[in-house]
Order: structure tokens, then C-alpha cells, then sequence
């Protein structure tokens, strides 16, 4: 027997070895999940369905980009829909109202992502189930603590309105907008 063909091929050899072995291991994983159930998507508990859900946060982002123009300020604005009583899932949706993040100013400021701070006030009302900076305790690690979230009960879940990149009070404002609007609602 001549062994001389399979060394002069070795690695063709080992790369067919290994693509059939990755073959074989790939038809053997896990499907993907199921959607999660009570999701806002399944409509449950009286929610939205996504799409009238996306329609509506629409609505609310642009009442806050009206409401922060009119303040004369820029930064980000989300709205987020939890069903239910407890936060286990939110549909969430955000907007950009001339600014997603703050330049350096100074060696001593790095500059700002509004993102990233207007979901901090979102996560912390979520976890507290009270307007951002007003938990009543001291902010645990990923929050801020600062002031310019509202949260309030709707029909059949919270709302969530959040806004930063005005002073606190002024986040307040445009966040309590975008809250009215989807309390019409849910």
C-alpha cells in the first residue's frame, strides 16, 4: 500500500475531516428560543402588539422632540412599555433629538453618551418603579441616580419616559410628555 498520496495531502485531509465533523456537530444544535411569552409582541395582558406599540412610542418620541425643542434643548428621548405589574420585559424605543452624545469640553470631562444615561434612568425606574433620582436609596451600580425619568401605572403595565441632555428638570419635562402620551393609550 502507498502512503505517499495521504502525507503529500495531509492537510486537504484534516480540513475534510474537520468540515464534516463541524457538519455533523451543526445539525445537532438547539433550535432557537421561542419568543418569550407575556412579551408586549403577544399582545397579553391587554398590550399593545409590537407594531401598534412601535406606531404609539412614535407618537410619544415626537410629542418629547417638540417638547424639548420648545426647551430649547438637545439629547436623546426613549419610551419603554412594561406589561404587567412586575419588569420582566419592556418594549423600548428611542430617538436622537439633535445630539446622541456631548464632546470633550475640558481634559476633565470626557464628554457624554446621552444614550447610555437616559437608559441608566430607565433601568433604575425599572428596578424601582419610581421617576428616576428619587428611588430612596443610594444608586446601585449601572445607575446614576440622576433626576429627568418618569415612570408612571398604566392600564395594564408601566410607562416609561426618560430623556437626557437638559438640566434635570427640564429632562423631567420632556420625559413626563412622552409618559402622557402613551398613558392615552396603555
Amino acid at each position: 500500500m502507498n502512503l505517499m498520496p495521504i502525507r503529500r495531502n495531509k492537510p486537504l485531509l484534516l480540513l475534510t475531516v474537520a468540515m464534516l465533523a463541524f457538519a455533523c456537530t451543526g445539525a445537532a444544535q438547539d433550535k432557537p428560543a421561542a419568543p418569550v411569552s407575556g412579551a408586549p409582541e403577544t399582545a397579553a395582558a391587554g398590550g399593545p402588539s409590537g407594531q401598534a406599540f412601535s406606531d404609539l412610542a412614535d407618537q410619544a418620541l415626537q410629542a418629547m422632540r417638540e417638547r424639548a425643542e420648545t426647551l430649547k434643548i438637545k439629547g436623546v428621548a426613549l419610551v419603554a412599555y412594561v406589561p404587567g405589574n412586575d419588569v420582566n420585559a419592556w418594549s423600548s424605543k428611542m430617538l436622537v433629538v439633535g445630539q446622541m452624545t456631548t464632546l470633550t469640553t475640558s481634559t476633565n470631562d470626557p464628554g457624554s453618551n446621552l444614550l447610555g444615561i437616559a437608559y441608566a434612568k430607565a433601568a433604575e425606574m425599572a428596578a424601582t418603579l419610581k421617576p428616576s433620582g428619587g428611588a430612596g436609596r443610594p444608586p446601585m451600580k449601572g445607575e446614576l441616580g440622576w433626576q429627568g425619568g418618569w415612570i408612571a401605572k398604566g392600564k395594564n403595565g408601566w410607562l416609561i419616559g426618560a430623556f437626557s441632555g437638559g438640566r434635570s428638570d427640564q429632562d423631567v419635562q420632556v420625559s413626563k410628555t412622552g409618559v402622557a402620551v402613551l398613558a392615552g393609550a396603555l
